[in-house]
């Protein structure tokens, strides 16, 4: 399947300033496949070597000497390893950290050598690493589950992934062609970006089958909570997983997930989950200014890594997924869109999420979403329908004397200029703001629309 990531690995392929490589990701989100596609697409020879599978192969790289270790590993797999010519792709790097440390020699040693790294719970190693990391040596790139556009290339629909691709802010949506993508968006919100589970739904056309997907991969995340430390940790862990989907769009409380479970524990359990790269915390800040992340507090509240996923751990069954509705409409939406940007280039960044929250007496406000643009703070509120009201856009625009903003909806694409009063501390103020409405399935696009609309 196409993967926006394969133009970013041709980039740094061809990049004169190129350095080795590492992968990150969560599990099952199509790392390996990617880069196996890609290095028998572009390069004369390509070796995998799975650190995890060949003990031998893992031994090797005990030793500085990059050569030696390339002339062994060309003789145990009788493939060429040429300067140039050759992608060597080290899978399940995690279990050693030898080979992460020796990923330096390969740029001081063999600069030409093209080299990629990647495995499963991946940060959890290099936030363990005894050796040396390799700093400056070495670059980095994190990869999700498919986003819509990427989906809509599997399930054949490339003409409006195209469309997709080159519209414009006023650019004409026909009603049809409008209601045909939230059709398939309804679709994707059940069935996830996770490539298994796309791949199943395309070759079966059955939504069984694609429960059954969701069900392994969750079995597999599940699976590798016994890595983590000490049996009750590993409870807790589970515990904290299987509350997640129920405080998607919440500010996490401690006393939402468990009341048996001490919140310091808790808070511990969420950030080896964030590091597992399932779930993403997005933080509060009281965006006083540009970076987001100098404002931030310990408020936040969590994003799953995938949106089929996040369903099945609510228990929706995929009966039908065009009409079906559910309780919980406002966090999918919201959950559809962080999933969405955390996808938007550059791949070389590990994109942080924030979002602002106002509590006060009588006036709690709170905006899903703060997006920074050329240095500019961007609020974006999100609605899984087509009405819904924007007080909390306006209190924040009011207090940051922000004259922009971003309303993701199922409305079609537009450009308004709204002046309203809002009522703070018994008084009324007046609020004047240029909001542009876009339909949820332009999230990828927000970078390109925002070009346009600033």
């Amino acid at each position: 399947m196409r993967r926006y990531f394969e133009d970013f690995l041709l980039k740094w392929k061809d990049r004169s300033t190129r350095k080795p490589l590492i992968v990150r990701g969560a599990r099952q989100v199509g790392k390996t496949f990617i880069i196996e596609q890609f290095g028998k697409k572009q390069f004369k020879n390509f070796l995998k070597v799975n650190l995890e599978e060949n003990e031998d192969a893992r031994k090797l790289f005990n030793i500085k000497n990059t050569k030696q270790i390339t002339d062994s590993l060309s003789l145990i797999y009788q493939t060429k390893i040429e300067p140039s010519e050759t992608l060597l792709f080290i899978d399940e790097i995690q279990t050693s950290p030898e080979a992460i440390a020796t990923l330096r020699y390969f740029y001081e040693q063999q600069p030409d050598l093209h080299v990629i790294a990647a495995g499963s719970l991946l940060d959890h190693a290099l936030n363990e690493m005894k050796y040396s990391m390799p700093v400056g040596r070495v670059e980095f790139a994190y990869m999700y589950p498919m986003n819509f556009r990427e989906f809509l290339w599997a399930v054949g629909e490339e003409q409006l992934a195209d469309f997709l691709d080159s519209f414009k802010i006023k650019d004409y949506i026909a009603e049809a062609v409008h209601s045909k993508l939230l059709t398939l968006l309804r679709r994707f919100f059940f069935i996830g970006g996770m490539p298994e589970a796309v791949k199943t739904y395309i070759e079966t056309d059955d939504l069984l089958e694609v429960e059954r997907i969701h069900e392994n991969i969750l079995t597999s995340l599940e699976y590798d909570f016994a890595k983590y430390g000490t049996k009750t940790e590993q409870q807790h862990l589970l515990t904290v997983f299987r509350q997640i989907p129920k405080n998607v769009g919440r500010k996490i409380k401690y006393v939402n997930i468990s009341t048996s479970i001490r919140p310091e524990a808790q808070r511990n359990a969420l950030y080896k989950l964030q590091m597992s790269r399932i779930i993403k915390l997005i933080t509060h800040s009281s965006a006083l200014g540009s970076p987001l992340e100098h404002e931030s507090k310990d408020i936040f509240k969590p994003l799953f890594i995938d949106i089929g996923l996040l369903n099945h751990l609510l228990k929706i069954r995929l009966i039908d997924t065009d009409n079906m509705m559910t309780i919980h409409e406002g966090a999918l939406a919201e959950q559809f869109v962080g999933q969405e940007l955390l996808t938007v280039p550059p791949y070389f960044i590990d994109r942080e999420l924030f979002y602002w929250l106002r509590e006060s007496k009588n006036s709690n406000a709170e905006l899903d979403y703060l997006w920074e643009f050329k240095n500019q703070i961007i609020p974006i509120e999100v609605k899984s329908g087509k009405v819904g009201t924007l007080k909390s856009l306006f209190v924040y625009s009011f207090e940051k004397k922000k004259k922009k903003g971003i309303r993701f909806s199922a409305n079609i694409p537009e450009i308004q200029d709204i002046e309203t009063q809002i009522r703070l501390k018994a008084k009324n103020e007046n609020v004047n703001i240029k909001l542009l409405t876009l339909p949820l399935y332009l999230t990828y696009r927000i970078t390109d629309a925002l070009e346009e609309f600033i």
